[in-house]
């Protein structure tokens, strides 16, 4: 199983691996840092991706497990690495509201305004859904509020369309 490649049956991988990737993303999901730090240090690729290009960084992150997202990290997962919607594990964490995940991640080396593709930044998620502890957060270790997404959209616009007041306002008392 490459690092790059979606585990799946279209691949031509057997039942007994296939039912072992899913095992791996469920862990990455509920939080089972000490099941992965296992698998990790047998040598599973830290930054296996799923069908959909969701690593398994991502997906821990998403799902609100600060220490299996720190397992990952420390076993050299990506914090960059965005999925197949341009979405980064940054991204993702902003986007649940979980602070403490934005903090490791930005501590691991994350780039505050990391993004793929046509994605949207974590500042631009915070804003979105109007999580200012995040957007104050990211603010203070240098995003900026003037990068756009695919659209065009800057955080600021993108908090306003959504009716996402409190960032909004935030945004345009710092010049975003």
């Amino acid at each position: 199983m490459s690092e790059a490649a979606a585990p799946g049956a279209q691949q031509g991988l057997d039942a007994e691996t296939l039912a072992f990737a899913r095992r791996v993303f469920q862990a990455a999901r509920g939080g089972e840092a000490e099941a992965l730090a296992a698998v990790l240090h047998r040598g599973l690729p830290p930054n296996l991706r799923n069908e959909k290009g969701d690593s398994l960084l991502m997906l821990a992150a998403y799902h609100g497990h600060p220490g299996t997202v720190r397992v990952l990290l420390d076993a050299g997962a990506d914090p960059d690495l965005a999925n197949d919607r341009g979405q980064t594990p940054l991204a993702a964490a902003a986007f649940k509201g979980a602070a403490d995940i934005v903090r490791l991640l930005l501590d691991k080396g994350a780039a505050v305004d990391g993004r793929g593709e046509g994605g949207r930044t974590a500042l631009m998620v915070a804003a979105m859904f109007n999580r200012l502890e995040i957007l104050d957060l990211l603010l203070a270790r240098g995003a900026n509020p003037l990068v756009e997404d695919g659209a065009g959209y800057t955080a600021r616009a993108a908090a306003e369309q959504m009716g996402a007041a409190d960032t909004a306002g935030r945004l345009a008392e710092t010049g975003g």
